[in-house]
């Protein structure tokens, strides 16, 4: 902006943020303990800083201003003044270009210098001495928007939770390599827009992407220093404005059509939300927006040392969700991602330190009232990263009713099973029907359980079979970094390997996990690219690798085509009976009116297991009978729902079993549906007697359907 705004109007306090209503801008900035504000307004590039207006208003605590010359597009950011009292919690410096906490887009990036930390930095990184460096050069700059956009007809495809198939991916990593979609989108939002990315979404059946953080978000210093980047954005610092390395000077445009035309294809989308903490780290960290603007305020303090930060999320701080201010400004981003970005839920992440009030997890804190009663967040998905890092931070099984979880007892249950250890039958179980022990007590359904093999945390589906140990060492942290408890077995080789009976039997152990996830109730997510056996090369914490080691590899070879075409077959096969994605829990007794149980645990020898048996040690090797026979299901609209019946096998163990097919009546055989024993899981062995034998291979799963002859 070259020509100097002349007319400065008070303005109002609300909207937070700046606000175009056609005919000027209206700043307004919540600061409880800023002595002076400043709008800062920076030409066309962002390069010089034009203009200075100091704020003419405060109400409320909240600072504001309305521009009648100011238009779209127009550069700013705030300068704060204040006491610089890091002592008392307060940490002022108007030398500090700061982001506005509402910003709706960013320009630009930092290029991190030591003029980005309030304090002088020097040997001792705790130095509390001020700092009166401008850091305006090496920050973004927060651009003014235009709102308008055509939405036509869109409509939230509003997915039934028990029809939900999830696809975790991350914008850029999903799309920077697809050979259809053309050079200039790819890693984008218009990139997972294009037809191509729309395409195989649809054809792999998925019914929601989970898109991994695309809230603004900074690479840590640290990190840009050593050539590495936050690849995974778990280091928000706007939350109103979607990052701009994902798009262009139109990016809030390119990501409503980006929603716009996976909605017309039928896909929800889901954001994975940082509101735990900021990417301005510790004590030790830089002022690039919270901080400068009102930090006692916005963060959690030690009380009784203010100069420190109460650390929740090993991020360095926690937000200060016990004050209003803030828990609005949490409130408000997510209304505005779904009535303006249109966007069809959220998963938060560290989802705990959200429930804080004071110390403990408190389950029905302020935070999760407040969603329940919201006309309008109430009526989406919320999923819950039910744990943090502070005590007592673990809360699987334990958030309020309209909430789902991501569930980790599963992943390390069916990890733990499949590579063959004993004593988890009985979990293995509860994992595989629902997980009511954690779920049925509070009055939640199956679909509570949002259940995972593999998450972008940790290792991929081929290198769970492919690695005993982590590989981290690109990370340049000597591979002291990411957790040592995988639950992975490499198949008999670490990492890639020629030799063709472990790569055999590395993909029968794939097919064994997506078959049990995509059998399993409650709601399946599968991470991108699981489905052709995308690899990180045994790094399992690749939050820095913005790099072929975290991107999806589209070199399509036989092998993951006949991987990813038994992953279209089992969510196929998921969504075309309803006995795999069930809305209620399992009961174990007699269906009303006929004498058969809707779910019988059986050993290899076709008898029902007693409560001794699921002690064994030793048991690797069960079925299950899920009985789709005067089921008491109903749809939405109260119809009846029935369904064939089904036998599921598993065999954990390295040795083939004949196990026993039940004969609950006469004439009754068992048609074989799936067996991961075959490529794509094809079934080749028929159909079987009711009473005869069924050769379950070692380290696999079958899957037959009754039938009445």
């Amino acid at each position: 902006m070259s020509v100097p705004i002349s007319a400065i109007w008070p303005g109002k306090p609300y909207p937070r943020g700046a606000t175009w209503d056609g005919e000027g801008v209206n700043f307004a900035l919540f600061s409880e303990n800023a002595e002076k504000v400043e709008l800062c307004i920076f030409d066309e590039k962002g390069r010089r800083e034009v203009q200075r207006i100091r704020f003419p208003e405060k109400t409320d605590e909240v600072w504001h201003c309305y521009l009648p010359e100011a238009r779209p597009g127009m550069l700013y950011g705030y300068r704060v003044h204040g006491p610089y009292e890091p002592e008392r919690g307060h940490r002022f410096n108007p030398n500090k270009l700061l982001l506005d906490p509402y910003a709706k887009a960013l320009t630009g990036s930092i290029n991190w210098s030591d003029a980005n930390f309030g304090y002088r930095i020097g040997h001792d990184r705790a130095d509390l001495s001020f700092d009166r460096r401008d850091s305006a050069a090496g920050m973004p700059k927060c651009r003014v928007i235009d709102p308008a956009f055509t939405w036509g007809d869109d409509r939230r495809p509003n997915v039934a939770w028990h029809d939900t198939v999830i696809y975790e991916l991350h914008v850029k990593g999903f799309t920077i390599q697809h050979p259809a979609i053309p050079p200039q989108l790819r890693g984008t939002y218009a990139g997972l827009a294009a037809g191509p990315a729309i395409e195989y979404l649809r054809r792999l059946g998925v019914t929601t992407v989970e898109l991994m953080p695309v809230h603004a978000f900074i690479d840590d210093r640290h990190l840009a220093e050593k050539g590495l980047r936050n690849y995974w954005g778990y280091n928000s610092i706007g939350f109103f404005a979607p990052d701009n390395r994902y798009g262009g000077d139109r990016v809030v445009s390119e990501f409503k059509t980006m929603v716009k035309s996976l909605h017309s294809a039928g896909i929800e989308v889901i954001l994975d939300v940082v509101y735990n903490h900021t990417g301005e780290g510790d004590h030790c960290g830089p002022t690039l927006c919270f901080r400068g603007v009102d930090n006692a305020s916005y963060y959690r303090l030690k009380p009784d040392e203010p100069r420190y930060y109460m650390d929740y999320t090993g991020c360095g701080n926690t937000l200060n969700m016990v004050h209003p201010r803030v828990l609005q400004l949490l409130m408000d981003s997510l209304r505005y991602w779904v009535t303006e970005m249109h966007v069809d839920g959220f998963r938060f992440d560290l989802a705990s330190a959200l429930a804080r009030e004071l110390h403990e997890v408190d389950r029905l804190g302020a935070f999760f009232d407040i969603v329940r009663q919201d006309p309008v967040l109430s009526q989406v998905k919320l999923i819950a990263e039910p744990w943090d890092l502070g005590e007592g931070g673990y809360q699987v099984g334990n958030f309020p009713g309209g909430w789902t979880e991501w569930n980790d007892k599963y992943r390390d249950t069916m990890r733990a099973y499949w590579k063959g250890d004993g004593g988890v039958i009985g979990e293995f179980a509860q994992r595989l029907t629902g997980s009511s022990d954690l779920y049925e007590q509070s009055g939640r359904r199956p679909h509570a359980s949002i259940n995972f093999i593999t998450a972008h945390d940790g290792f991929t589906l081929h290198d769970v079979v492919s690695y005993d140990h982590k590989h981290n060492e690109a990370n340049l942290e000597d591979n002291r970094d990411g957790h040592d408890h995988n639950l992975s077995w490499n198949s008999g080789a670490e990492g890639e390997t020629d030799d063709a009976q472990v790569n055999a039997l590395r993909a029968q152990r794939k097919r064994n996990f997506l078959a049990t996830l995509l059998l399993s109730q409650g709601v399946p997510m599968i991470t991108a690219g699981d489905e052709i056996g995308r690899t990180q090369l045994g790094n399992n914490n690749a939050y820095c690798q913005d790099s072929e080691i975290s991107w999806v590899d589209w070199n399509i070879t036989h092998d993951k085509r006949q991987l990813l075409e038994f992953a279209r077959r089992m969510i196929r096969l998921r969504r075309e009976h309803p006995v795999f994605r069930r809305r209620h829990f399992f009961q174990g007794r007699p269906i009303r009116g006929s004498g058969i149980k809707d779910i019988m645990w059986l050993k290899p020898d076709g008898v029902e297991m007693s409560e001794e048996e699921w002690q064994h040690d030793h048991a690797r090797c069960l079925g299950v009978v899920l009985s789709g026979e005067g089921m008491t299901e109903s749809d939405e609209r109260g119809r009846s729902v029935s369904d064939s019946t089904f036998l599921l096998l598993f065999n954990a163990h390295h040795e083939e079993l004949a196990f026993q097919l039940p004969s609950r009546e006469a004439g009754i055989r068992w048609l074989v549906v799936m067996d991961t024993t075959h490529e794509e899981g094809l079934a080749r062995n028929g159909a079987f007697d009711a009473g005869g034998n069924y050769p379950l291979k070692g380290r696999s799963l079958a899957l037959l359907q009754q039938q009445n002859t």
